[in-house]
């Protein structure tokens, strides 16, 4: 896992390419340090050696990390698509919204579905409705992410992500055209998943 530390002096910006990762040692910084995603897409996973890669949130603009809530190990921030965020924030408080305990809950309950194609099926709905947008007649999210991070995410394998894909593909229910960063998913995919009322 490649990564550069986020430095402890607080910073009004910090900007990242796609596919760089920064990681948030809480013992680095100071207590009650918080970032705030300015603009762009985020990840959020966990570094430790168990749990190595396992993906705890995805952050967008206005949504906050406070590090005083991570493992001692802290958490990476990789960029899903050009990435600015400020460590100088200071934490909204009594607004009973944290973003990343709410990916938790989502992701999870995604898990707990039964077959891997729901699951695929309830991540797609929930990453559009999140992070993506209505655009003509698709839903574009404006990043990708491997076929071994979704296998990830919904419980399986590469192999067997993969082959779902695939079928959405071959059911024009997904496009990845080559030399574009996102992907465009239909309407009717998003608006039938599990849990799209959550």
């Amino acid at each position: 896992m490649s990564f550069r530390f986020l430095p402890a002096d607080p910073l009004a910006a910090v900007r990242m390419p796609v596919g760089q990762t920064v990681l948030l040692n809480p013992a680095l910084l100071p207590t009650g340090s918080c970032i705030e995603v300015l603009d762009g897409v985020a990840r959020v996973y966990c570094p430790c050696e168990e749990t190595e890669g396992m993906t705890l949130a995805f952050l967008q603009a206005g949504d906050q990390l406070c590090t005083d809530r991570l493992c001692s190990e802290g958490v990476c921030v990789e960029a899903l698509t050009p990435l600015s965020f400020r460590s100088d924030a200071t934490l909204r408080q009594g607004q009973g919204f944290d973003a990343v305990n709410e990916w938790t809950l989502q992701l999870l309950r995604i898990r707990h579905l039964g077959s891997a194609d729901q699951r695929l099926h309830a991540l797609f709905g929930l990453l559009v409705r999140r992070l993506g947008r209505r655009c003509g007649s698709w839903c574009d999210l404006p990043f990708r992410l491997t076929h071994e991070r979704i296998g990830e995410l919904i419980g399986t394998t590469r192999v067997t992500t993969t082959r779902l894909i695939s079928r959405i593909r071959q059911a024009q229910l997904l496009e990845a055209p080559i030399g574009e960063v996102g992907m465009r998913l239909a309407p009717e995919l998003v608006d039938s998943a599990p849990l799209a009322a959550a």
